[in-house]
């Protein structure tokens, strides 16, 4: 790690991240927490920083933390096909989910038709739909 210089608040501000996102990263063990010389207070370095934006960018692109403590234990030469591997079963995911939200789309859109189509004063549609 880089000379370990930021106290867990300019750490924060630096990867512009809350005191408590780091410390439940750190009880998730995402980042290590460091010692704590005698009578003083845990100092981060770069290499912190750099875990933290590593971390947020990761979630930002749909990871989970249990996924980024995965890519983040991606080591060696088939580091690679393993962070593929992941990324191919994220992309995987998301795909399902767009299906999913499309088929959303469509079924909120044909109930606002017939609520839009329902006569003045009849039962709502919509409601109709929810109690089955």
């Amino acid at each position: 790690m880089g000379n370990p210089t930021l106290t867990i608040g300019r750490l924060a501000t630096a990867a512009n991240v809350n005191v408590e996102t780091v410390r439940y990263y750190q009880r998730r063990g995402l980042i290590p927490e460091p010692e704590r010389p005698a009578g003083s207070v845990r100092r981060y370095g770069p290499d912190d920083v750099k875990r933290l934006q590593f971390i947020r960018r990761a979630q930002t692109m749909g990871f989970s933390l249990a996924e980024v403590q995965a890519l983040q234990q991606v080591v060696g030469a088939s580091s690679c096909q393993q962070t593929q591997l992941l990324t191919e079963r994220k992309l995987t995911n998301v795909r399902g989910r767009i299906s999913d939200l499309r088929k959303l789309e469509a079924d909120l859109e044909k109930q606002l038709d017939k609520c839009a189509q329902a006569p003045a004063g009849a039962p709502c549609p919509t409601l109709k739909a929810f109690m089955g």
